[in-house]
């Protein structure tokens, strides 16, 4: 049985932007059995396109799905677990939890000094420019959803400010391919989660800077740069009205760079002794991310000049509802590759959960095989 709170792919109908295109290709969605068969492989689905495609799968995988219903409870019993929703009780032997990371936005709590008269949005919340009081927007962060949303407002003729940490670059093309073709080709992927030196790490990184388009066209700091886009240090804190801004934009820039540039290394060494790779252009870099001439340190929020601020600060999970001490002091699950610490519940769709590709549709297939090995052989064990 398969429980959903809203509708079959409730979080793209109800928790996405407007104008959002899924960032992989669409020859990359793929689900058991299932898979993209329309016109345009090399496309990016629209967020309606998306929640066509898994309402099909549904359909024709027969998943048994109760829609409209909420689990406000699982527990442990002697037998398993008893599962309680607002449409009545269940008990089950074992549980899988596929409520996914990013149930609610990860915003900082500096924002709680931030001053009334600004109006805050997550990026759950926003949804088109046309929500914004007319003047100026900081965007907070500059993972793939910042820049794309300081693109959108940008070109709704508001001035941006984007506030940059710690970030993934990456070319939406390289060598004539889409730069996640090369991901999928070299294997890097397909990266197990035991074979990570630092896997902690690893699930904590940002999304890369990425947009979806027809063009298929790399959107970075330099392309923001260039569209009038103001770029300034990580939000260090918001104090008597002024957010104040950190200095380190050049080793930030250097930093992501200098993983770029490695990444593309990876990529050029594949194809150097790949037995079939097909006709490719040959190797190429790219500018270094420009450093603006001056980047301010702090901004008075009372001045008018922003109206608005779109927090694009990453999401968490809510695990409120599970009454299992399974979850860490951070909030976190407590699980080895999706088989958590407690026995007969698994987790599916986490960050790096067995795979590097493991929150991507088409990363959905191979670690679900894993995790339900692992809960048929429990089963068995148990019966």
């Amino acid at each position: 049985m398969v429980l959903e709170r809203g509708e079959v792919a409730n979080s793209w109908r109800r928790e996405r932007w407007d104008s959002l295109r899924l960032l992989t290709p669409n020859w990359q969605s793929r689900l058991p059995g299932y898979q993209y068969d329309g016109a345009d492989p090399d496309g990016f689905m629209t967020m309606s396109e998306v929640v066509a495609f898994i309402s099909r799968f549904a359909v024709v995988a027969d998943a048994p799905v109760r829609t409209h219903t909420t689990v406000t409870s699982v527990r442990r019993t002697d037998e398993g677990y008893h599962v309680a929703t607002d449409r009545g009780d269940f008990r089950c032997r074992c549980v899988v939890l596929a409520s996914g990371a990013c149930n609610l936005p990860s915003v900082p709590a500096l924002r709680q000094a931030v001053p009334p008269s600004i109006e805050c949005l997550s990026a759950l919340d926003y949804r088109n420019p046309a929500q914004l009081p007319d003047g100026g927007v900081l965007i907070v962060g500059a993972s793939a959803t910042g820049v794309q949303l300081a693109d959108e407002i940008r070109r709704s003729g508001r001035p941006v400010t984007i506030s940059v940490g710690e970030h993934v670059r990456l070319p939406r093309m390289y060598r004539g391919r889409d730069v996640l073709w090369w991901m999928d080709a070299a294997g890097i992927w397909n990266q197990r989660y035991d074979e990570i030196d630092d896997l902690t790490r690893a699930r904590k990184l940002p999304s890369p800077q990425l947009v979806g388009t027809p063009e298929r066209a790399t959107l970075d700091l330099n392309v923001l740069g260039a569209a009038g886009v103001e770029i300034v240090g990580r939000l260090a804190a918001v104090r008597d009205g002024r957010a104040l801004f950190s200095g380190g934009l050049r080793n930030q820039f250097a930093l992501a760079d200098l993983k770029m540039d490695r990444l593309l290394d990876t990529f050029d060494e594949w194809a150097r002794t790949a037995a079939s790779t097909g006709e490719l252009n040959p190797p190429e870099r790219f500018e270094p991310t420009r450093v603006p001439p001056s980047s301010r340190l702090d901004l008075d929020l009372g001045s008018g000049e922003i109206r608005s601020i779109v927090w694009a600060t990453g999401f968490r999970p809510d695990y409120r509802w599970l009454d299992v001490p399974v979850v860490d002091r951070k909030g976190h699950l407590r699980h080895d590759g999706g088989v958590v610490d407690a026995p007969g519940l698994y987790a599916i769709g986490l960050p790096v959960l067995r795979r590097r590709k493991s929150t991507f549709i088409h990363g959905a297939e191979d670690d679900a095989r894993d995790v339900v090995d692992h809960l048929a052989g429990y089963l068995a064990r148990t019966s």
